[in-house]
């Protein structure tokens, strides 16, 4: 499941924006959209997010002021045209500070700041995974290298240029990784069964030409793949 995320900026350009960069990146589900910080508290009282892209200069309240007053506060990125914010904000631990006007290509690396704090506990753990004689997989991303079991691996799913593994305990790890290179690296209890799906067979409950099931999670077979149900039957 991807990470909700309000966007709170009083200028409609600026929203649209960012509202483009949420839709292409196809790593996050928008939950709304506020024009000022008393709207967004309004939201954030009744509604539960993952993650907030905020302005800075508003009216009323600023950005900074209104994530001073938010209890909890939910992960932040500003947004905004001022470089003099720059400090305040880390000193409020915000996951990324972007200069307006955003690229798409910052966008994305703000998000993969983003999932790597989101998917913090989970990356912990796995690299506190004793190596075994089960086959360990050392996967780098940037400056970080994460020691994954395999057998603890349900299923992974492509996203552009990223990827997320799904594991067996429901936990889930996104990083910047490209499929057809996990691919390469994973041993043969995996299988390729769509451009944007690699499953563990050893974990499939059900099976179809259209579509297989690893207990509550369904993926489905891809057009080139039909082939590897054979290899399953093999199996």
């Amino acid at each position: 499941m991807n990470a909700t995320c309000l966007i709170v900026d009083d200028e409609p350009l600026a929203i649209q924006l960012l509202q483009k960069h949420v839709h292409e990146s196809g790593l996050l589900e928008l939950s709304g959209s506020c024009s000022n910080a008393m709207e967004a508290a309004a939201f954030l009282r009744i509604n539960k997010i993952d993650l907030l892209f905020l302005d800075i200069q508003m009216p009323k309240l600023t950005g900074i002021e209104l994530l001073r007053i938010l209890k909890p506060a939910p992960p932040v990125i500003f947004t905004t045209a001022y470089r003099d914010y720059a400090m305040d904000g880390y000193e409020l631990d915000i996951v990324d500070y972007l200069l307006k006007p955003i690229s798409f290509e910052r966008f994305m690396a703000s998000i993969e700041k983003f999932y790597r704090r989101w998917n913090h506990n989970a990356a912990d753990d796995v690299q506190k995974i004793p190596l075994q004689s089960q086959k360990i997989l050392l996967l780098q991303s940037g400056t970080k290298t994460y020691q994954v079991s395999e057998p603890d691996i349900l299923f992974i799913e492509s996203f552009k240029d990223y990827i997320q593994l799904h594991f067996i305990d429901g936990k889930k790890l996104m990083i910047k990784y490209r499929i057809g290179q996990l691919e390469q690296e994973l041993s043969s209890d995996f299988l390729r069964v769509h451009k944007s799906y690699i499953v563990h067979k050893k974990k499939i409950t059900i099976f179809s030409n259209h579509q297989i099931e690893l207990g509550s999670f369904s993926v489905p077979v891809g057009n080139h793949y039909k082939g590897v149900l054979e290899d399953l039957l093999k199996k």
